[in-house]
C-alpha cells in the first residue's frame, strides 16, 4: 500500500454517475435509506435518519464549487426540515482541487464528517487505455491468476436479477461476513438495489463441477463503472481457483465494451493508516491497478450543536 497517485489523468472531464440519477434516488426511498430527496439547482440532497427522531441532509458527488447562494439555500433547507446537520462529500477523479467551497472567505461548512459514505481514497482504472495496457499495469502474479482461473475452467457470467439469484447472493454474502467480519445490508436492500438500478449487474463465478464460487454486484455504466458488493465461498478447494481475478477482469471488459471511462474499485484504506479494516481489500485492489488516488473530502454544517454532539458521543460509545 505504498503508491498513492494524485496525478492520475483521463481524457474526459465529464462523467455520468449512479449517485446523481433518478433511479438512485428512487432506490434510496424504496429501501428506506432516505426519506426525501430535494433539488437545489444542480445539487441533489438526501434526507436521512440519524436517530429515532432526528434527521440529517446528505449530498454526495460534488465535483465543482458551491457558491454562496447555494450555500445559503442549503442552510435554509436544513433549518426548514429541522435537521441536525448537513454533510457534503466531494468526489472528483482528475481535478487538482476537490474542495466544494472557495478558499477565500469564511464558510459555515467545516471540513469534517459524521459518517463517510465513500472513503477519501479509491483505486481507479482508466478504461480509455487498451486491454493490453490495463493488464500491463497489473502486478504480474495477478495477470497470471486470471490465466490460472481460465485454465482451471472457472466460468463467469452475468445472471438475471431474479429473487432466486439475489437470495443465493445474499446467502453466500452472509457466509462471507461471518468469515471476514464486515457489515452488510438486509436482503430487501440488495433486492431493491438490483431491481431499481438498470445498470447494476449480478455476476456469478462457478467451477468446472458447477459449484458457485462467488456472487458479485457491479454498476456497469457508460460514465463510471463501480465494483460494489461481493460474496465468496469459504471452501479452500474453490478459493484456490482464483475466481475473483477472472470476475474482476470480466467486469472490467464489460465496462470497457460500453465505453465506460472509469472503473472504480471503491473503498480503499487511507495512506499510512494503521490496522485498517480495509488493508487486505486495498492490497487486492492495488495489485489490479497502481492508481490509488484521493477523490473525496467531507464538509459539515451543524444546525443543532448540542444534539449533534450528544448523538455522536453516544454513537462512538456503542462502537
Amino acid at each position: 500500500m505504498d503508491i498513492y497517485n494524485n496525478n492520475f489523468k483521463i481524457m474526459s472531464n465529464q462523467y455520468t454517475n449512479i449517485w446523481q440519477t433518478k433511479a438512485w434516488w428512487e432506490m434510496l426511498i424504496k429501501s428506506w435509506q432516505a426519506s426525501k430527496i430535494f433539488n437545489i439547482e444542480w445539487i441533489q440532497i438526501e434526507k436521512r435518519k440519524v436517530s429515532m427522531w432526528e434527521y440529517w441532509l446528505f449530498i454526495l458527488w460534488i465535483d465543482k464549487e458551491i457558491d454562496k447562494n447555494i450555500e445559503k439555500e442549503l442552510i435554509i433547507l436544513c433549518k426548514k426540515e429541522n435537521c441536525l446537520f448537513i454533510q457534503i462529500e466531494s468526489n472528483c477523479y482528475n481535478s487538482s482541487s476537490i474542495l466544494p467551497f472557495k478558499k477565500e472567505g469564511s464558510s459555515p461548512f467545516k471540513e469534517w464528517y459524521y459518517k463517510k459514505f465513500i472513503t477519501p481514497y479509491t483505486a481507479i482504472i482508466n478504461l480509455e487505455l487498451s486491454e493490453e495496457q490495463i493488464l500491463a499495469n497489473m502486478k504480474p502474479k495477478w495477470r497470471y491468476n486470471i490465466k490460472i482461473a481460465k485454465k482451471k475452467w472457472v466460468k463467469v457470467k452475468i445472471v438475471e436479477k431474479t429473487d432466486k439469484n439475489i437470495n443465493a447472493y445474499y446467502n453466500l454474502m452472509m457466509e462471507t461476513t461471518s468469515r471476514d467480519w464486515f457489515s452488510w445490508n438486509n436482503f430487501e436492500y440488495y433486492k431493491t438495489f438490483l431491481s431499481s438500478l438498470d445498470n447494476s449487474k449480478l455476476l456469478l463465478a462457478y467451477s468446472e463441477d458447477n459449484t458457485v464460487i462467488a456472487w458479485w454486484i457491479f454498476i456497469i455504466d457508460s460514465g463510471i463503472s463501480i465494483y460494489y458488493y461481493w460474496a465468496s465461498t469459504s471452501d479452500k478447494k474453490y478459493r484456490n481457483l482464483m475466481a475473483p481475478y477472472l470476475l474482476q477482469w470480466t467486469a472490467i471488459l464489460e465496462a470497457k465494451n460500453i465505453w465506460s471511462k472509469i472503473y472504480d474499485f471503491l473503498w480503499v484504506a487511507w495512506p499510512n493508516e494503521i490496522n485498517s479494516p480495509l488493508a487486505w481489500v486495498t492490497d487486492f485492489k492495488q495489485k489490479l491497478t497502481p492508481n490509488i488516488i484521493e477523490v473525496s473530502k467531507s464538509y459539515i454544517y451543524i444546525n443543532k450543536s448540542f444534539k449533534y454532539y450528544l448523538i455522536n458521543f453516544l454513537r462512538k460509545i456503542k462502537s
